[in-house]
């Protein structure tokens, strides 16, 4: 199993300087690169303190300078708030600039408030039309010229102006319904899943997504399927209690942005009552101790090992959390530390 990781540009309050999170978040990736991770993924946000992420391309373009080896995703850009030619012109960019690094994620889009500013009439539940549509188109202009005459977009003869590096960008469709493993794999694309603080048992039903998909296609599945949870690694019942109070008042929040309950005032998110979140987003402390990625070192690893069994091959560690900046990095070299090794000697 390889590792990856997720890291926002997040504040929960404006009590923490832009200055201090920013100086953080490269201080996280550095920490990534020089212990080994694959990829390290920037999102796409507008709007919001929590995710601070108005491109990934420019956040990876940052990145790109300051790390050797790990690789930069884009994880992910909403589809419907690009145009094919930006879209693919920015990624290749990317491409250009790491000298072949490029992770190009692509997804539907998560929140209605957001769609409600950036894409106005557009119903999240109708995003994936976006994707499907912009991927193939994606992939043509990074060929040559090409012109399009779809649903959504329509243009003449134009091409990616650059071109990636690679011949074969690495591509990640976001899935968790059945009609989007159909499409990841229609089109051959990496796979990223998240089960939000669902149990194990989520994410063997995304397994089974993938199995039916790929009979469904007839083909094999040669690409990679990663899987992403929150976590914090913990060696003290004190650092327990300040993750797990840290990702209840992050759930409160995007509670908020997830069901449009609460108000967003000047970028933050209120805090909706958890009593009042359910389904994908549980919030009981024992159980997102057990579904989450928490716990100690070897907790850790005996968790990563039922993902690893199910044939996940890459775990992303979201380490964005509303954990504070020094217990994010404590975190992270306990796992890097004390959990990497495992898997490492096992490879």
């Amino acid at each position: 199993m390889k590792f990856q990781l997720a890291i926002n540009l997040e504040r929960m309050d404006d009590s923490t300087s832009m200055e201090a999170v920013r100086d953080h978040t490269l201080e996280m990736v550095k920490m990534a690169d020089e212990a080994g991770f694959e990829i390290v993924w920037a999102a796409e946000h507008h709007a919001i303190e929590m995710t601070i992420a108005p491109n990934p391309f420019q956040l990876m373009t940052w990145w790109a300078t300051h790390t050797k080896n790990i690789r930069l995703g884009a994880g992910v850009v909403n589809a419907a708030y690009w145009h094919p030619i930006n879209l693919a012109g920015e990624a290749a960019m990317i491409d250009l600039i790491s000298d072949g690094r490029l992770e190009f994620g692509i997804g539907s889009g998560a929140y209605q408030r957001e769609f409600d500013r950036m894409h106005p009439g557009l119903d999240q539940k109708d995003g994936w039309r976006y994707m499907q549509e912009m991927l193939p188109v994606v992939r043509a202009l990074w060929q040559g010229d090409v012109a399009h005459d779809g649903d959504i977009w329509q243009f003449p003869t134009s091409t990616s102006c650059p071109k990636p590096v690679q011949k074969d960008v690495p591509i990640w469709v976001a899935a968790r319904s059945p009609i989007t493993f159909d499409y990841a794999i229609e089109q051959d694309c990496n796979i990223m899943s998240w089960p939000f603080t669902m149990p194990f048992s989520e994410a063997e039903a995304y397994r089974q997504r993938l199995d039916d998909a790929v009979a469904k296609a007839g083909k094999p599945f040669k690409r990679k399927w990663a899987m992403m949870r929150h976590s914090a690694v913990y060696e003290t019942e004190a650092d327990k209690q300040e993750a797990l109070d840290a990702v209840r008042s992050v759930l409160a929040m995007f509670g908020n942005l997830m069901t449009k309950t609460g108000e967003v005032i000047n970028g933050f998110p209120q805090k909706v009552p958890l009593e009042s979140l359910s389904g994908n987003v549980r919030v009981d402390p024992d159980m997102l101790a057990e579904n989450l990625m928490f716990g100690s070192p070897d907790e850790i690893i005996e968790k990563l090992r039922l993902y690893e069994n199910i044939g996940v091959d890459s775990f992303i560690y979201y380490a964005s959390m509303g954990l504070g900046l020094e217990a994010q990095k404590k975190s992270l070299a306990l796992f890097i530390d004390k959990v990497m090794p495992a898997f490492h000697e096992k490879a």
